[in-house]
């Protein structure tokens, strides 16, 4: 992360297919020049709001909206007040939005939709934590479904009703507890869409698919812990990213740390 007085940034590149660059910024006096990127540029103002031209047009982003810039289409940025902004980005590459989207982006690339915001907000959340790269899959997998609906004016897709495809994705994450299983390669081996995969998943069974794989994993992890083992040796055993990990997930779905749990 690099800070001064009037500007904060923090950048990675996540684990995830599709996602370019996550970058988090805040700016009070800094204002862009007019500039161009090869990846799409999916953006949220979280304080204050920003001004850009974008195809000789002024747009803004007040907090309630989305923003998506096209790839290759000049535009600047700049505060629209004194207090400066705080945005999150997502510089995403042409696997959720081709080519042929581009036309309609610069026509209304700032879009009002309370649920795409909250989306590409969850979608942030899981993209700081390392180990999230499944939910990360599938709230992208979400977000790009939806900016398609925006950019072609489609409904939205039916719940599908799928128990078969359902069953076999859930064996399949009874297979890989500890190994875990990107979005892409389950698709691949059910042949499925991914975003299908998720919707038939969690129409199926109440929960979403990242969310039963890590219920299966705290169970292993109860197991071992009461068998005496520590909490490090569990993570590593159980299939999370790092002790931390398995602390954030154990905590919300028994009550207590890992290490209470096995002391107790």
């Amino acid at each position: 992360m690099a800070s001064d007085s009037s500007r904060t940034v923090s950048a990675w590149r996540p684990a995830v297919p599709g996602v370019v660059e996550v970058f988090h910024a805040r700016f009070t006096e800094y204002a862009y020049p007019m500039h161009v990127h090869e990846a799409w540029t999916l953006l949220i103002v979280d304080t204050g709001a920003v001004r850009y031209d974008l195809d000789r047009h002024e747009h803004g982003t007040p907090h309630d909206t989305v923003s998506l810039l096209p790839p290759h289409v000049p535009h600047n940025g700049s505060p629209v007040t004194p207090e400066g902004f705080r945005k999150r980005v997502l510089y995403l590459d042409r696997t959720y939005l081709g080519d042929e989207l581009i036309g309609a982006a610069v026509d209304r690339p700032d879009l009002r939709d309370p649920l795409l915001r909250r989306r590409v907000g969850q979608l942030h959340g899981a993209l700081l934590r390392p180990g999230e790269e499944l939910e990360a899959e599938s709230r992208l997998m979400f977000v790009g479904e939806r900016l398609r609906g925006h950019l072609r004016g489609d409904d939205p897709p039916p719940r599908p009703a799928d128990p078969v495809l359902a069953r076999r994705l859930r064996e399949l994450l009874d297979e890989r507890v500890v190994a875990g299983v990107a979005l892409g390669e389950a698709a691949a081996l059910l042949h499925a869409h991914p975003a299908h995969l998720v919707r038939v998943f969690s129409a199926a069974y109440g929960i979403a698919p990242h969310r039963y794989l890590t219920s299966l994993r705290v169970g292993r992890a109860r197991k071992l812990l009461l068998e005496g083992r520590s909490p490090g040796e569990v993570a590593a055993a159980t299939g999370f990213y790092d002790q931390s990990h398995l602390t954030r997930h154990f905590r919300r779905l028994v009550g207590v740390p890992p290490g209470r749990y096995r002391a107790g």
